[in-house]
């Protein structure tokens, strides 16, 4: 069920005051034109987060996590109230059935919205309260993982301050129909995503105490293995990423977007005027989109 209330009608997007992609590789030449400029679609937000492509709606879905609201961006420029108010969502996917499902901070929930409303699919792990899900990505059993730190526990912006009940920060696998399976327990676990073969599961790991990095796990279909380092960003702390269909990673920082081969080789950075909260690319991945902070930008690829 959509809100549908106009928050911005349709417009151009314009071009952002700040330096071009950098390329270091020339695999990332053929995907980054010379002339690509990032573009600012919509400025509004308190704390933009969690974009989507919803391809049947032909819209961009993102989260504004401070302004507790859900929102979507359409390819005439307009952004539109989606869910108003949301219990603090967080990170946004969509699944097999088109229906949108939501890592949501306020009720420290997994949720599901299609025509009827917005449902609650699960909210606690063997009885206990989860966190506060911060994002989360969909297999293709229609499986969804999920990563639990607590920022919205300890943030009072972004969810209700508590105590974690859990003791632990972890990765889930969701199930319809099965116990919420824990995964693998990180250090504050944020963005995350699939391989395209889907044998790797890369985990953002976001405390800036600790070791900011993106982790590689192995996924066998039965067994996540051990985490290993993958890769570093140039400043600041991996937030959100997405994985392209050439298995390279596109991760959040704030730097900007740094792009790496399905190795870790560095190949290039997408600079940004502030700091990049996540990202997502279209169906036919020709587009980037950004968030971070109040603005959703994109970036034209080719």
């Amino acid at each position: 069920m959509i809100d549908g209330r106009i928050l911005q009608p349709p417009r151009d997007s314009s071009a952002v005051d700040v330096a071009p992609p950098r390329v270091y590789d020339d695999r990332l030449r053929a995907v980054i034109a010379s002339e690509a400029r990032l573009r600012s679609l919509y400025s509004g937000a308190s704390w933009a987060e969690g974009p989507v492509w919803w391809e049947r709606e032909r819209m961009l879905v993102f989260s504004d996590v401070v302004g507790r609201r859900t929102l979507g961006w359409r390819e005439d420029g307009s952004v539109i109230a989606i869910i108003d108010p949301s219990a603090f969502a967080n990170g946004n996917a969509v699944d097999a059935d088109g229906r949108l499902v939501h890592a949501e901070q306020g009720r420290r929930a997994i949720s599901r919205t299609d025509e009827t409303g917005t449902r609650l699919l699960v909210d606690a792990f063997d009885g206990t309260p989860l966190n506060s899900p911060n994002d989360l990505v969909i297999d293709s059993t229609g499986a969804v993982w999920f990563t639990d730190p607590t920022y919205g526990i300890t943030d009072p912006r972004e969810g209700y301050p508590a105590e974690s009940a859990l003791g632990h920060q972890s990765v889930y696998r969701w199930r319809e129909g099965h116990p919420l399976e824990r995964m693998i327990d990180l250090d504050a676990p944020n963005g995350l995503g699939f391989s395209p073969d889907e044998t790797t599961l890369y985990i953002a790991e976001s405390n800036p105490n600790g070791l900011p990095r993106v982790v590689a796990c192995r996924w066998d279909g039965e067994t996540l293995g051990a985490p290993r380092t993958f890769v570093t960003v140039d400043a600041g702390i991996p937030d959100g990423l997405a994985v392209d269909r050439r298995g390279w990673l596109w991760i959040s920082s704030d730097a900007g977007v740094v792009i790496v081969d399905d190795t870790g080789a560095r190949m290039g950075v997408i600079p940004t005027p502030h700091v990049v909260s996540n990202l997502a690319f279209d169906s036919g991945q020709r587009r980037l989109f950004l968030t971070g902070d109040a603005d959703l930008w994109m970036l034209e690829l080719r």
